[in-house]
């Protein structure tokens, strides 16, 4: 059972934690100060060191390096006993194991930090097999450059030895590169340890500096983890160094790693600045769930549109000018870079109203692929009477003709020149002459059964509301869903534009053939939320912002989950899910 370290929030893999000791310390940090060895075993048998709440104490341990043989490793292991202080155990990726600690030091960080690969493989491979309540550590390797890196891999602690160790060799660290003393004309920091002409800076002072930086790029890993912007950060920080991008890059591809820590809603806005951004968790999430969940319950033509520097869509002035020339003779759907295609019915559905992209007008061979392939699904789920594309000549063309080509479709094309043109919003109105209307009571049911099939699961809308009568109580998007007893089921939510249940409503989607998330708790009514210690067992699918049905013998509850299934079963702190709705058996 972890003692001494908590985490309160998360971005990703990046945690921003608390190691409790008798002044307590918020990570990712530098531990230098608060950290204290108890040896190590190679030079001599050791005593266990009695400990203290004032340090997190290494116990004695045999350090080896990269590359060492299997069978060196089992020779050498050590058996770590359960202490009552705050502690921490060295190993190696592949000997990682629960040994009782609060922290876990890998012993080779110095031989795969600067291999990509072998950075993220180990990185993995240790948070795969210690628990997730406890802290990593790495030691020797930090810099102002990389450290936002490190963090973003899910490194919570770190020290100061090889920042200063530069210093005392002449380089001076920022979070950009590093520079020879000799060379800087002057000092491009404030720290307390620049406060002197270039001239008299000594290597003493430049490791002072570069610690101090080190602490300050790590200030800014936290604000920026509380803010769930790290990632927008990285993207920038990765160009400034060839290994930097190519262990981000690492990362991306270990998508199952990155999905299971990434929250599917968020308040932050999502910054599309990169072609990195594509592969970004919550892009890719985005549009599997659009061309695998997602069903368009719409008899009508489909309209392709280009979409709006404002979010929600539907808010710009351009897609008013859309609204007005469809009269809800057709289903509208925006084509974006990155996000690929947004059913209007998802238009608040997070990321699709919370990004923010670089507008050029010239999309990259990247970005159209990536938007073709997701409208290509996306056809060949859906089927439509008619598919007439309004949209721009150029990239948004170039894709809807791949597309038309690669499925063998008949796409009608009305713009001419610009989208909001007289003559093209002319156009659109005439190819949609003697299309009959629907309502528009039909497509808020739409709305709520789409968002259901996304959050929840393909046919999740028809197995939740075919069978009861909806009633809109209010107008969207604060759609309110109640059956015929009077009873409300559900509330849409339009900061993320997903499904809030009620009680009520939590009930049916539990009886439904429709697939549900569920913790399992203890023999107790749980009243604002459940701390992981009370669940018994989770769905592994669970993740960070989900909807979740809370059970246990005393209890029936609904609520949203803090933490993933995985996290909140193996987690012996934290918020496990904030409850909104409970039920007394």
């Amino acid at each position: 059972m972890t003692d001494y370290f908590e985490v309160h929030a998360r971005d990703g893999a990046a945690r921003i934690g608390e190691l409790r000791l008798s002044d307590s310390v918020t990570t990712p940090a530098v531990v230098d100060d608060v950290i204290e060895d108890a040896g190590s075993l190679w030079a001599a048998e050791r005593e266990m060191p009695d400990g203290s709440d004032d340090v997190l104490t290494v116990l004695p341990h045999r350090s080896l390096p990269a590359g060492s043989a299997d069978e060196i490793r089992e020779s050498f292991s050590v058996d770590y006993p359960d202490v009552d202080f705050p502690s921490a155990a060295t190993v190696t990726a592949d000997t990682s194991d629960d040994y009782g600690a609060d922290a876990y030091i890998l012993s080779d960080a110095q031989g795969f930090v600067g291999h990509a690969r072998a950075f993220r493989d180990n990185i993995v491979e240790a948070k795969e097999n210690l628990p997730a309540d406890t802290a990593l550590m790495l030691s020797g390797v930090a810099t102002p450059r990389n450290v936002s890196l490190l963090a973003y891999a899910g490194v919570d602690l770190v020290d100061e030895t090889f920042a200063r160790a530069r210093g005392l060799d002449g380089f001076y660290l920022t979070t950009d590169g590093e520079y020879f003393l000799e060379d800087l004309d002057e000092l491009p920091c404030v720290c307390t340890a620049c406060q002197k002409p270039a001239s008299e800076f000594t290597r003493a002072d430049a490791a002072d500096h570069n610690a101090n930086a080190l602490r300050a790029e790590l200030a800014r890993v936290r604000r920026r983890i509380r803010d769930g912007r790290l990632r927008d950060y990285i993207e920038g920080q990765a160009r400034n160094d060839q290994w930097l991008t190519a262990a981000f890059r690492r990362f991306d591809q270990q998508y199952s790693f990155m999905e299971e820590r990434i929250p599917v809603i968020r308040d932050s806005e999502l910054t599309a600045a990169s072609e990195e951004s594509i592969d970004r968790v919550e892009i890719q999430r985005f549009a599997d769930r659009v061309t695998t969940r997602y069903k368009n319950r719409f008899d009508h033509p489909l309209v392709l549109l280009p979409c709006s520097a404002k979010k929600p869509y539907s808010e710009s002035q351009s897609h008013r000018q859309f609204h007005e020339a469809v009269q809800y003779r057709g289903h509208m759907v925006s084509m974006t870079s990155p996000i690929g295609v947004v059913p209007q019915e998802l238009e608040l559905t997070y990321p699709a109203q919370h990004y923010d992209s670089v507008v050029t007008g010239d999309w990259s061979e990247d970005e159209k692929t990536f938007v073709a392939e997701v409208l290509r699904r996306y056809l060949k789920r859906n089927d439509y009477p008619r598919i007439i594309a309004h949209v721009p000549p150029g990239a948004y063309t170039e894709i809807v003709e791949r597309v038309e080509a690669d499925l063998d479709l008949d796409v009608e094309y009305t713009v001419s020149e610009h989208p909001t043109t007289s003559e093209s919003i002319g156009n659109l109105m005439r190819t949609l002459d003697g299309e009959p209307k629907f309502t528009r009571e039909e497509r808020e049911h739409n709305v709520v059964k789409a968002i259901a099939d996304y959050q929840l699961g393909p046919a999740a809308g028809d197995a939740l509301f075919s069978d009861v009568e909806l009633e809109m109580t209010s107008r969207y998007p604060k759609l309110q869903v109640w059956n015929g007893e009077g009873e409300q089921l559900a509330t849409m939510v339009p900061q993320y534009g997903v499904i809030s249940f009620t009680l009520e409503g939590a009930k049916v989607w539990r009886d439904s053939d429709a697939p549900t998330k569920t913790v399992e708790i203890d023999g107790f009514v749980p009243h604002g939320s459940v701390l992981a210690p009370g669940v018994v067992d989770a769905d592994a699918e669970i993740r960070s912002g989900d909807e979740v049905i809370v059970e246990g013998p005393k209890a029936f509850a609904i609520g949203r989950a803090e933490m993933s299934g995985a996290e909140m079963v193996d987690s012996t702190r934290g918020i496990g899910v904030e409850i909104r709705h409970v039920e007394e058996k």
